[in-house]
């Protein structure tokens, strides 16, 4: 009986709890829901306090809804509980989970509820949330008197599934409020649209729209404000409070201008939707404040009226009082604008349409005149006429960019008589001290108007702008900023420009101007853009023109320096005059210098052309220090041209380059082969805002290359002609004194016969000397007689006097035998064998009965002059080792002429422990490449040894000198023989 009393009681609870679940589920009031749950809890538990409270989540409090107290008195319990950090109730918020509080009055973070406990005697708590996923909407507060409280596990599934219903109903409720609350642009605007195709004017259409608009977002007022672009003016054509247009008599319109207006006018251009409310702007404050000023307003909503990208106004809303502006309202508000833009007045459009055919008559006649034989400049003032009248502009100019100068060019500019033209006049280079001045620059290319520097930036805008560029008003905009200040100054401020060749590299550019700020609408912008390419076909003719004539005179002038200077290049002094004149006429410099000198030399001597004022003078009485002057050093580690500022040079380099006038210089070095030292720099001045012509540059290189073999073959001829001249001198002078020699000679022989003695035995001895004498002169006489002051005269005299190798030697060391004596040398001479004998167990056949027949005397000479230079660098009681043997061709190594077809050579070493310069040896081994550069074999010894090598070359022999391991001196002859003599 008693299980099934349970069982009953059982059942009944989940009866009950359904039946409240489902009040739960079903009811929309919040007051009944709170009310449901605070009977269940009090019916169905026994706890001696319930509190319900809901959780406000912006001002983060608790507000209380109601229960039951021990004393019943249950104001406390609807009270406003402000959780503060740490509290338990914020902990239960926040965490969403249950907390058991032994003792609610001792408890040090109950708050406001240890108070309320202690007065209620409440000791045992429960703290369950009222959450619903993971939002917390309130707390439920079960209190006993006893101390400590543990719910049992059927209570705890109660309560959890009686507060997580009472939660997922808040929620509901609160989704259902907010959409209710919430406005549906879309009703409305789909209302307007459905109405307006069956009001026949368009007034009564903008009408609907903005009654509509007022309704729905419910301002102080609406308006429709059009945009007048060529006044720059926003005027007000629509209002919920005109009965009629603006432009009624009785009703005049009122507006704002664009420089009024600011960042607001920017706003609508992009697009965007102003909203100006309580604390909050899209604008600056100034601008704000300014703009609700001028309208009346303490609120604003505006939204653009935008078709195809033209501003054609703009719909707002204003309020007397400030207010918060909710998103749907600007949706709604944008979506109104889009629809006055698409029922825009059907008279813009026929006024458009007019205007496109007069559009087209103007491209077509343009066209026309382009492509006809008209003059070019005729045809731009007819195609600028017309464009002045259809912009209703002041100004037409077509721009050429200058690639050499980096700046625009104003090819041609059409402006009203009492106007002055826009840019700056050139600065033409001076002459002869003059300045040549033109009338009408524009119509000359030598002294045309030009416009400053672009910006990178604003190249970068007119470059890749696939449209026409509008600046409405250069007082404000930023764009084409290095122009601005001369274009205000002339009373410009607006501008349309395009790129004559859109999608190109930027070469010309067309302008048209006006004096007041306006704006141009999308199709103004086509027309322009299209009126552009056209006229880039005359602007590239212009170019292919002016490019052909600077060619053509950079060729003229490049041909005129090349052929002067092939005509004078035997005058040293006439060939720089040309080639100086021809750099500066080529680069158009007002004066150009060359810094000199001779191969060897530390100092320059500097020449230049005659300049046109003082402001370019060069003072050529100085002279240069080629290793002290910074740019002359810089110029000739430079490979190629070298551009310097007046600013970079030194102080040694201004003592020359003394010109006040000169800016910048251009440098370069006189060059002919890597081997080949420079002897000069060529370098050309330049005054303040010129600048090098690019296109001339790669002729100047030429040019001055040319130069430079030019130069060098003229001292190549001077020096030529000069050592032929003392050569011959010098030959002249021996071959005389020689002839002297012998007829002195011969005359004392005459007299020394008529003396002869009388004893039979010294004149036995006598007639020897006399016949011996006799015979040297004849002998001399017979070699001058045959004398033809060339080598090949002195190797051919030479086969006729054979000799032995043991006689050379002899010879050779008695004419040194002083030389050895007086520095206490130590001589000796070794016979190294036959290379026959050698190797085959036999010892060495002797070569000293050798026949020297071919050369005998010149290399007699020739041993000499290697002995002669061992025994002056050898040091004092040195030693000095003489070694000769017979060798084979293919033994040597050594390459020899094959007319002479000698297989064997006799080799002659003559080793000594002296010092000579390194680089003597390495100048004789590879001769030097450049022949005016110092070097050590222009003077003896290096000279007598190179003489003495070229004399052995020429009978088929080698001679050289080289350095052993040993530090010793090695000199090396070889000659061929015959081994058959």
């Amino acid at each position: 009986m008693a299980q099934q009393q349970k069982r009953y009681s059982e059942d009944k609870k989940i009866v009950n709890l359904g039946r409240v679940l489902q009040i739960l589920r079903e009811e929309e009031n919040v007051d009944v829901l709170i009310e449901t749950t605070l009977n269940y809890l009090q019916s169905e538990f026994q706890y001696d306090l319930i509190w319900l409270g809901l959780y406000d989540h912006i001002e983060h409090r608790i507000l209380g809804k109601g229960g039951i107290t021990p004393n019943a008195d249950i104001s406390f319990l609807k009270q406003k509980f402000f959780l503060q950090p740490g509290d338990l109730l914020e902990q239960v918020v926040i965490q969403q989970r249950p907390i058991g509080v032994p003792d609610l009055g001792d408890a040090n973070r109950a708050g406001e509820w240890r108070k309320a406990a202690l007065n209620f005697k409440i000791r045992g708590t429960l703290i369950f949330p009222i959450r619903h996923r993971d939002r917390c909407f309130g707390v439920v507060l079960l209190g006993l008197l006893g101390w400590g409280i543990s719910p049992q596990a059927e209570e705890k599934a109660q309560l959890s599934v009686l507060l997580g219903t009472l939660a997922s109903s808040l929620n509901q409720i609160e989704i259902n409020w907010n959409h209710h609350r919430m406005k549906r642009p879309d009703e409305p605007l789909l209302a307007i649209m459905q109405k307006l195709p069956s009001l026949p004017t368009m007034l009564q259409r903008l009408e609907a729209i903005v009654a509509e608009t007022h309704q729905f977002v419910n301002p102080t007022r609406t308006n429709i404000y059009w945009f007048e672009p060529d006044k720059r003016y926003f005027w007000r054509y629509m209002s919920n409070r005109l009965a009629g247009i603006a432009g009624d008599s009785q009703q005049p319109a009122s507006g704002i201008t664009v420089q009024e207006s600011g960042s607001f006018y920017s706003a609508m251009l992009a697009d965007q939707i102003v909203a100006i409310g309580e604390s909050l702007s899209s604008l600056k404050a100034d601008v704000t404040s300014r703009l609700l000023q001028r309208m009346g307003a303490r609120s604003l909503l505006a939204a653009p009226i935008l078709l195809q990208d033209e501003l054609l106004g703009f719909l707002s809303v204003e309020g007397n009082e400030p207010r918060i502006w909710k998103e749907e309202e600007k949706n709604y508000l944008r979506g109104a604008a889009r629809i006055v833009a698409l029922v825009s007045p059907i008279e813009q459009m026929e006024t458009m349409i007019k205007q496109t055919k007069q559009d087209q008559l103007l491209l077509a006649e343009i066209a026309k005149g382009i492509y006809s034989d008209e003059d070019w400049y005729n045809t731009l003032k007819e195609a600028s006429d017309r464009l002045k009248e259809r912009f209703q502009s002041e100004r037409f100019l077509v721009l050429l960019f200058d690639s050499d100068r980096k700046h625009f060019e104003i090819s041609y500019q059409n402006h009203p008589s009492n106007r002055r033209p826009l840019g700056s006049t050139s600065k033409p280079a001076k002459r002869n001290g003059k300045e040549n001045r033109v009338s009408n620059p524009t119509s000359s290319s030598e002294n045309p108007y030009i416009l400053p520097h672009l910006s990178d930036v604003d190249w970068k805008l007119l470059e890749r702008s696939s449209e026409s560029v509008v600046i409405e008003d250069l007082a404000t905009d930023l764009k084409l900023l290095s122009w601005r200040d001369g274009f205000l100054e002339a009373g410009v401020r607006s501008v349309l420009i395009s790129n004559t060749s859109i999608g190109k590299s930027l070469k010309g550019l067309l302008m048209i101007t006006c004096e007041s700020a306006r704006t141009f609408s999308a199709a103004e912008k086509e027309v322009f853009r299209v009126v552009s390419q056209q006229i880039g076909l005359i602007l590239q003719q212009w170019q292919i023109q002016k490019q052909s004539a600077r060619e053509q005179k950079t060729y003229q002038t490049l041909q005129w320096g090349l052929s002067m200077m092939q005509q004078n290049y035997q005058s040293l002094q006439q060939l720089e005059e040309c080639a100086l004149q021809a750099c500066a006429s080529l680069l158009e410099a007002p004066v150009a210098a060359l810094v000199s000198w001779q191969p060897g030399d530390e100092i320059a001597q500097v020449t230049a052309t005659t300049p046109p004022s003082a402001e370019f003078a060069i003072n050529t009485e100085q002279t240069v220090s080629i290793y002290a002057d910074e740019l002359i050093q810089e110029a000739l580690n430079t490979d190629g041209l070298l551009y310097k500022n007046v600013q970079q040079l030194t102080p040694n380099t201004r003592q020359w380059l003394t010109g006040s006038g000169v800016e910048e210089i251009l440098v370069m070095a006189l060059r002919t082969t890597p081997e080949h030292f420079p002897t000069g720099v060529v370098v050309l001045c330049n005054g303040l805002g010129f600048h090098w012509p690019e296109s001339a540059l790669p002729a100047f290189g030429l040019l001055v290359a040319q130069f430079a073999w030019f130069r060098r073959a003229s001292f190549s001829s001077s020096s030529l002609q000069q050592e032929r001249e003392e050569l011959q001198c010098l030959n002249w002078y021996k071959h005389r004194a020689i002839e002297d020699f012998c007829r002195t000679v011969a005359s004392s022989l005459k007299v020394f016969v008529s003396l002869a003695p009388k004893e039979a035995a010294q004149e036995v001895r006598y007639q020897q000397l006399c016949s011996h004498l006799g015979g040297s002169l004849a002998a001399l006489s017979r070699m001058l007689a045959r004398e033809l002051w060339n080598t090949q005269s002195v190797l051919q005299s030479q086969s006729e006097d054979p000799i032995r190798v043991t006689s050379l030697l002899r010879r050779s060391l008695e004419r040194v035998d002083d030389l050895i004596k007086s520095r206490r040398l130590w001589a000796k001479v070794h016979d190294a064998g036959d290379w026959r004998t050698e190797g085959q167990g036999q010892p060495p056949v002797t070569s000293a009965a050798l026949l020297l027949k071919h050369g005998s005397t010149l290399v007699q000479l020739v041993v000499y002059e290697l002995l002669l230079a061992a025994c002056q660098r050898g040091e004092e009681g040195g030693r000095i080792d003489i070694w000769y043997r017979q060798l084979n061709a293919q033994d040597t190594g050594i390459p020899y002429p094959q007319c002479f077809h000698s297989d064997y050579f006799l080799e002659l070493s003559i080793t000594d422990n002296g010092n000579i310069d390194p680089q003597l040896i390495v100048d004789l081994q590879k001769q030097p490449k450049d022949d005016l550069a110092p070097h050590t074999l222009r003077q003896p010894p290096g000279l007598h040894l190179r003489i003495c090598q070229l004399l052995i070359s020429a009978i088929g022999g080698f001679l050289n000198v080289y350095i052993l391991d040993d530090r010793r001196i090695l000199s090396q002859v070889l000659v061929p023989i015959d081994i058959s003599t």
